[in-house]
């Protein structure tokens, strides 16, 4: 502010701001609480809880729906119990159970919708960007049913990313069928969206904060307390179908101290100089893809073959793998073991992304992150040995650190 500019009030909020700043505190004005907390909101909270009901029992079909097909593509039998593809009797024929998953999402986002595409977030982000946070209606059918086919066939993926897509494209759709402002329309995609990863994981607080930092771009009442009220009915969904223990329970972790403590900052810092390369690995795979002189419906099932060579050697790369999270947190894998699991998931979950299948992104990266700092963490054990450095919380905040960085 120069002493030229003359002081101004902010309508409602009596703050004075000079008229050259004017524009960029647009966005930030804080009206009155009675100005956000008015019957339409309670009206669009209504609405939101309503979408966190339904997206808590969506994500419990898509996950029964993964393990339906699981089931049939490795193990042949009929059963929607969640299962890995881990020791099927397919011999070298499970390298291409993905070409034929590929195959079919190829097929779908071909005559069906483009948008089925990726993991969700990135589209959904697109949406509330671009367009006015409307996603076509075919989308609340075909993503997750897409999904289930790639992460059910084989596909390195976690089935988060869909169920917040499928979530947030329901949000979007009730937003579009009843008279709603923009405003609106994108906290019910939000809402939706956050009830998708709190049914999923049973974490409503970091899925709201999901929300706000990918979809809402806001942190005010109006929008806040739609997308809380989803979070929460949606967990609570969750716990009253599979109960309320956590996705990935550990035992008891020691109090850290400085050395520890600074360990784990190391540990976080240098995954995050990681996630760089990761996220910059699937752009350079996607545009690989692109110049590939075939359409791009061809292009699933060409990853889908890299995916069933590489689940081959290390079957424990194929479908969602929370079971590897799990082993990780645990400190059931360790040394070579754990550093196969990462570089086999890494090749695979990247080269069948950037082939533009369906499936999302939060469990691989979990898979690699906590292995990443399961790695060092043994590391710092090793060097450091009386400094209490716990593998296991190294783990946990290279999952952390990797999701953050690459998000």
């Amino acid at each position: 502010m120069t002493e030229a500019d003359p002081m101004i009030n902010l309508p409602g909020d009596g703050i004075p701001v000079a008229p050259s700043m004017e524009g960029a505190l647009e966005n930030a004005r804080i009206p009155s609480v009675g100005a956000v907390i008015d019957g339409r909101v309670a009206t669009i909270s209504l609405l939101a809880m309503g979408l966190g009901l339904a997206v808590g029992f969506i994500a419990e079909f898509l996950m029964r729906l993964i393990g339906l097909v699981t089931n049939l593509a490795f193990h042949h039998r009929f059963s929607m119990e969640f299962a890995s593809p881990v020791g099927h009797h397919l011999g070298g024929w499970v390298v291409f159970v993905p070409v034929l998953g590929g195959l079919l999402v190829g097929l779908m986002a071909r005559y069906g919708s483009v948008a089925i595409r990726g993991h969700g977030i990135p589209e959904a982000m697109e949406q509330v960007l671009l367009n006015q946070s409307r996603i076509p209606a075919r989308i609340t059918i075909l993503k997750p049913l897409s999904a289930a086919i790639a992460i059910g066939t084989g596909g390195p993926f976690g089935a988060e990313g869909p169920i917040i897509a499928t979530g947030g494209a329901l949000g979007s759709l009730v937003g579009q069928f009843i008279p709603t402002t923009n405003l609106e329309r994108k906290t019910l995609l939000a809402a939706g969206a956050a009830a998708g990863m709190a049914a999923t994981f049973g974490s409503p607080v970091s899925a709201v904060l999901l929300a706000v930092e990918l979809l809402l771009f806001e942190m005010r009442p109006r929008s806040i307390i739609p997308v809380a009220l989803a979070a929460v009915v949606a967990t609570g969904v969750r716990f009253s179908l599979v109960g309320i223990k956590p996705i990935f329970p550990m035992s008891t972790l020691a109090t850290p101290n400085g050395i520890s403590l600074g360990a784990y900052i190391m540990v976080g810092a240098l995954i995050g100089v990681i996630s760089v390369f990761v996220t910059k690995s699937v752009y350079w795979i996607e545009d690989a893809f692109e110049h590939l002189p075939i359409h791009w419906m061809w292009w699933p099932a060409m990853g889908g073959l890299a995916v069933g060579a590489i689940g081959y050697f290390v079957p424990h790369t194929l479908g969602v793998g929370y079971d590897n999270i799990q082993s990780i947190l645990s400190s059931d894998l360790m040394g070579t073991t754990l550093l196969v699991l990462c570089l086999a998931k890494f090749a695979s979950w990247s080269i069948a992304l950037g082939s533009g299948t369906s499936g999302g992104t939060l469990a691989p990266l979990f898979t690699i992150g906590g292995a990443l700092g399961a790695i060092m963490g043994g590391g710092f054990a090793k060097l450091l040995p009386h400094a209490g450095v716990d593998p296991r919380m190294c783990a946990l905040v290279g999952m952390a650190a990797i999701f953050a960085g690459a998000s």
